[in-house]
């Protein structure tokens, strides 16, 4: 059956601003040598199979061992703890590529499915603040880079699953420990994004 989901992610990564990945097609070498990136999702509306998805937050983390064109990505979803088992189901599916949608274009480049987690998950905005808490797993904050009249600066065009036009962010603060992904940063130095996303498949 068809399914829909829409609302607004934020992410940060261990990349210094700004991110390789994003502007070599996901061919260059990340900063640090790997890639370990927090998607955070907040879904506003969505269906999956009869199941409604309305309100519910989750988290894609993944790491690349070198450039994430070249595979053998590790992914995990955190998921919030107040989602029904069918709609964990839903998500997983979803999030995994399993149910097809944009996700599915990157799944040639996962190695392993780490599985996943349930935790209380928060996403918040304040301006072009956003934050993302989910339990000891994951604490990260990204702000918007503006231009002279207060506006973001946004990539646009982007091969990235979840928009083609992305909010160009720092990282405040940035720390992931699980499914073995640990990263902890606080400088503001290091990469963010932003957008709203719609996805169906």
């Amino acid at each position: 059956m068809a399914w829909q989901i829409s609302g607004e992610y934020m992410e940060t990564c261990n990349c210094a601003f700004l991110c390789p990945c994003i502007v070599t097609n996901l061919q260059g070498r990340p900063t640090e040598g790997d890639c370990k990136a927090a998607l955070g999702m907040h879904i506003e509306t969505g269906n999956k199979d009869g199941v409604s998805l309305d309100g519910v937050d989750f988290i894609a983390i993944l790491q690349s061992q070198g450039p994430m064109g070249a595979g053998n990505m590790t992914v995990g979803l955190v998921i919030d703890s107040a989602a029904s088992d069918a709609q964990v189901e839903a998500i997983t599916a979803i999030a995994s590529g399993a149910a097809g949608g944009p996700m599915a274009m990157m799944a040639p480049l996962v190695g392993r499915f780490a599985g996943v987690e349930r935790a209380k998950v928060s996403i918040s905005r304040e301006g072009e603040r956003w934050t993302t808490l989910a339990g000891a797993f994951i604490d990260e904050t990204c702000e918007g880079v503006l231009n002279m009249a207060g506006q973001p600066l946004v990539l646009d065009n982007a091969s990235h699953p979840v928009n083609s036009r992305l909010a160009l962010a720092k990282a405040v603060r940035s720390v992931f420990d699980v499914f073995g992904i640990q990263w902890k940063d606080d400088t503001g130095n290091r990469n963010g994004h932003y957008a709203p996303f719609s996805w169906s498949g």
